[in-house]
């Protein structure tokens, strides 16, 4: 039995110790915003906060997530700067990546409030868009770190 906090919620699993955290998240949760691509920990469509930080759910085991906080993309809120940053910049094309493009940014603005482009370009380079909306991700987190007062927090 293992016990996971997933949106500030226990959830108590009868799951395989070494099964991906994205597994237990989408089939035992039924959480289908965090989304399997790649499975190697390449792509970021999975990506997760563990504890504050954007991890790739597809490489962390449930045991390796017990005791800690996870928070899925339903579990940010529908108003964070982020969130409306992307829909008022239009970002998504097909829309595949962009809940694991929204956790990778929010993390990332709560460590650096006021980037660069290039701070930018590093912090989502291991988050693939293969519709290539990259300069309006782009201006979407410049947009939202204007909307939390460069102050990186929501």
């Amino acid at each position: 039995m293992i016990t996971l906090n997933i949106n500030d919620k226990n959830y108590q699993l009868e799951v395989e110790e070494d099964m991906p955290l994205l597994w237990v998240i989408r089939e035992h949760i039924n959480l289908t915003g965090t989304k399997y691509s790649c499975g190697i920990g390449e792509c970021g469509a999975c990506t997760v906060h563990i504890d504050g930080e954007a991890t790739s759910s597809c490489q962390v085991t449930a045991k390796e997530a017990e005791g800690k906080k996870i928070t899925t993309i339903e579990g940010l809120p529908e108003l964070h700067p982020v969130r409306l940053a992307w829909i008022e910049d239009e970002v998504p094309q097909c829309g595949y990546c962009h809940s694991g493009q929204i956790m990778q940014a929010t993390a990332f603005l709560s460590e650096n409030p006021n980037p660069t482009d290039i701070d930018i370009n590093l912090a989502m380079s291991g988050n693939t868009c293969r519709c290539g909306t990259y300069q309006r991700i782009r201006r979407a987190i410049h947009n939202a770190s204007d909307k939390m007062g460069k102050g990186g927090k929501s």
